[in-house]
């Protein structure tokens, strides 16, 4: 059986796939996005847990979210609405001591470090709004280029010029190097050095002395413009539910439960797909959402060249970050903490080292003892995700590697009573608190959401798979070796993160390829 044909389906409906099709549906073009859950948005999903408790399934705080996608599909006007903007990113040892980053202003530092900050603000904001210009376009291509890639490359080198010479330098000197060694050298406070380590790991199977942490740091940091992240009025999912009203008012169709079994081929090019139900539904362009691994199994090894399974093979996902969610009955008490900041991003970490030695122990397959976290508490801004006087909490937990030697059926308790033993180390009596529990672990997330290797990047964000090369040679232009068939996902340029940008290049370059043919 044969479905009624369409210009081009998107496979699933993450907010890339709906970025992509409500581009492409504004086009004029009749598009049908597939998704094989019951509600669109993907990574930006809110789950209930617990009677009355919801809660953000994986991602939880906004703050990449590329302005300019945001205006084109008019989000506001489709639903989404923000509990709280700008939020303070406050790290907690457990001691009663705090830092707290307010944008460019410290709390808890020293005066010194203040001055160092704010000179390492604006300098990193430069180099992030330069690297989100390089995000707002598909990158040209270094060889074979056209006229148009000529034109890109002159466009990249003038806006890496504006930098000026100092900036220049500096930024050829840190770009490829290590988080730690950056801030070792420009700060004193191991509580500050730590927040930044957070920024350039979280979701990464990366430590601080990994190289390209100052990359993923930049990539983190695209469109804040040095701003704390916000939280989404209703949790995540608002944001995916805003997705899929625009993509739908931009003309596409989104259909639920259809899982793809096969992207199919004609005369090697790209046919449509044939769903798990057996039905086919033609179209002579796929836009995958999917990542990198599942898009081409879903091609099949047997249609593409050697060589280039072998890249897919090599490209690194390797999932290191598990999602904790309590039901709690009150509100915690952090020694030191204003109770009117328990709505801030909060961190537990205390120093670079602790960071690094928690990643040490993925490196072998083994959870941390010691995880770090970025925790949030959500219904401090939001009363609708908790029953009245209650509080969930949300916490992105590192490290807990997907390959886990031990195996996750014997791994789960005992990595959840170390996440439990460091919240009650910073929040004492958090434990008695805690009415229900759930771990979201790299496999969990690979099965609910059909990320390969439970990588919430898609793989890591790192120069050997970014900028012109991301994900691989052959698939670095959204357009693959298959004819018809693009990625629109977080495995492409620029990566992982709720930016859009993704889903919106694919659909130019998409709408470009059909201009030109």
């Amino acid at each position: 059986m044969t479905d009624a044909a369409y210009d081009a389906l998107v496979v699933g409906a993450g907010h890339n796939g709906l970025t992509c099709a409500a581009y492409l549906a504004r086009s004029g073009r009749k598009v049908l996005v597939l998704e094989a859950g019951e509600r669109p948005g993907g990574l930006a999903a809110t789950r209930e847990f617990a009677d009355g408790f919801r809660v953000s399934a994986a991602a939880h705080l906004l703050n990449m979210l590329s302005p300019e996608v945001a205006k084109d599909l008019a989000l506001e006007r489709q639903g989404l609405a923000y509990a709280a903007r700008n939020l303070k990113t406050v790290v907690l040892p457990g001691d009663g001591r705090q830092l707290a980053i307010d944008g460019d202003r410290l709390e808890g530092a020293s005066a010194s470090d203040q001055a160092a900050f704010t000179v390492f603000q604006r300098q990193m904001q430069r180099f992030a709004k330069v690297l989100n210009r390089f995000c707002m376009r598909p990158f040209p291509r270094l060889t074979e280029r056209r006229g148009r890639d000529n034109w890109l490359l002159a466009k990249l080198a003038w806006d890496v010029r504006t930098l000026g010479k100092a900036n220049m330098r500096e930024l050829l000197r840190i770009g490829a190097i290590n988080i730690h060694d950056v801030a070792e050298e420009k700060f004193d406070s191991p509580l500050l050095k730590a927040a930044l380590g957070m920024d350039a790991v979280l979701g990464s199977h990366m430590g601080p002395r990994s190289p390209n942490t100052v990359y993923a740091y930049l990539h983190r940091h695209l469109n804040d413009g040095g701003q704390g992240p916000a939280l989404v009025r209703g949790g995540m999912g608002a944001l995916g539910d805003a997705f899929a009203a625009a993509a739908e008012a931009a003309g596409a169709t989104i259909r639920y439960g259809a899982r793809i079994s096969s992207i199919d081929l004609t005369d090697c090019r790209t046919a449509g797909v044939t769903l798990a139900d057996g039905s086919a539904i033609a179209a002579p362009v796929v836009a995958s959402n999917a990542d990198l691994k599942s898009t081409f199994r879903l091609v099949g090894p047997l249609n593409l060249d050697a060589g280039f399974v072998r890249r897919v093979h090599n490209f690194r996902a390797r999932g290191v970050t598990a999602k904790l969610h309590l039901a709690l009955d009150g509100l915690p008490e952090f020694p030191g903490l204003d109770p009117a900041d328990a709505g801030s991003r909060l961190l537990a970490a205390t120093t670079m080292d602790g960071i690094e030695g928690a990643f040490n122990h993925a490196k072998y397959g083994e959870c941390s003892p010691l995880p770090v976290m970025e925790i949030s508490i959500p219904s401090v801004h939001d009363a609708s995700l908790a029953p009245p006087g209650k509080h969930v909490l949300s916490a992105v937990a590192q490290y807990a590697p997907y390959a886990l030697k031990a195996g996750w059926q014997a791994g789960r308790e005992p990595f959840m009573r170390s996440c439990l033993e460091r919240l009650e180390a910073i929040a004492p009596g958090i434990g008695e608190q805690v009415t229900a529990a759930e771990l979201l672990t790299p496999p969990d997330l690979e099965a609910e959401f059909g990320l390969r290797g439970g990588h919430w990047h898609h793989g890591e964000i790192a120069l050997d798979q970014a900028l012109f090369t991301r994900p691989i040679p052959g698939a670095n232009h959204y357009a693959t070796p298959v004819p018809g068939l693009y990625l629109c996902g977080a495995s492409a340029h620029p990566g992982g993160g709720l930016l859009g940008l993704a889903g919106r290049n694919a659909a130019k370059t998409i709408l470009a390829g059909e201009a030109a043919s």
